[in-house]
């Protein structure tokens, strides 16, 4: 078996140093962060220089959250040292996959971004891409190479599990006819009734809930699962709908959460009990406010790398049979 080499850009190194922890504490493999020196020259260019990778097996991990731009490049750049530097194969571990959202031309004029995107990570040398919760998981098909596309959903529903509601206490409401799919595996796995939020989207930046469809919520727990909170338009106008439903608490789960602009301000005055991400991106400190949960992908992801350098079945790993054993990861 040939070696396996872990390099972090600087998007979210504490991710990776969690990665390479559970690859070698779990799962027994000599895993510590590769030598990767990353600069920044004064003009604003990146300079990247690796330890020896030739005949190694790499895995990259970069999520292209903001600066959306400056990580997308940086992990270009790294991509190509590690292909100039003979490495065997080169997986790219992109939890977040930047301008995901333009996955098509919904007016005339307009660029495919994700697919440019996606032809940018191909031609720079990657050999494999695990990703995990695309906005839109026919963006796989973007890609020239396999896509290993994950799911944080088990991570999530442990949480709630472990908070103990009874499966008729709470309703799963669907913040947008979107996440409609979404909802109903989190409704089966938890139990509970579904609600969905008829959303009417003004513009780019606003959004408004006009009407609740399904439940009863009046004095049950509601939970809204998405796969981003961005500028927490839509989940806040979706949270002071189902308020006035009557629900008794509020808690809203994604995977990513960007957070953009004013969206910590939106999310601290809007009627929501918890907001749980994970750590696909990382949190800054001056956005962690008491209300929101930060759950760590750091296991899930590395069994899939290990799974991935072992030629092993990444599809198992969500298996109900393994996950009573071994649900460890979640």
């Amino acid at each position: 078996m040939r070696d396996i080499t872990v390099f972090s850009g600087r998007a979210n190194p504490m991710l990776a140093e969690n990665i390479c922890t559970f690859l070698r504490e779990d799962c027994g493999l000599n895993v510590e962060l590769g030598g990767c020196s990353l600069n920044t020259f004064p003009d604003g260019e990146f300079h990247c220089k690796i330890e020896d990778v030739r005949g190694k097996d790499v895995f990259l991990i970069q999520p292209t959250c903001p600066p959306v731009n400056d990580n997308i490049m940086e992990l270009l750049i790294m991509m190509d040292t590690c292909r100039r530097a003979s490495a065997e194969r080169i997986t790219v571990v992109c939890p977040y996959f930047g301008y995901a959202r333009q996955d098509r031309k919904d007016e005339g004029r307009v660029p495919i971004t994700a697919k440019l995107v996606a032809n940018l990570i191909t031609q720079a040398g990657a050999d494999r891409v695990l990703t995990m919760d695309l906005h839109a998981p026919q963006i796989q098909g973007f890609f020239d190479v396999p896509v290993d596309h994950l799911y944080a959903s088990h991570v999530l529903n442990k949480h709630f599990i472990k908070l103990g509601y009874e499966s008729d206490d709470i309703v799963i409401v669907s913040p947008d006819e979107g996440s409609i799919k979404r909802s109903v595996g989190h409704k089966d796995r938890l139990g509970g009734a579904l609600a969905i939020i008829d959303k009417r989207r003004n513009s780019a930046t606003e959004v408004t809930a006009e009407n609740l469809i399904g439940g009863p919520i009046e004095g049950r727990v509601a939970i809204m699962f998405d796969d981003m909170i961005s500028t927490a338009g839509s989940i806040c106008n979706a949270a002071r709908s189902v308020k006035s439903f009557g629900a008794r608490e509020i808690h809203v789960a994604a995977t990513h959460g960007l957070f953009s602009g004013d969206a910590i301000a939106k999310l601290s005055k809007a009627p929501i009990d918890s907001v749980v991400v994970t750590d696909s991106i990382p949190l800054p400190e001056e956005k962690r406010i008491p209300k929101i949960k930060v759950l760590t992908i750091s296991r899930l992801l590395g069994e899939a790398i290990r799974r991935i350098h072992n030629y092993q079945s990444i599809s198992r790993i969500f298996n109900e049979d393994i996950n009573q054993t071994d649900n460890q990861l979640f």
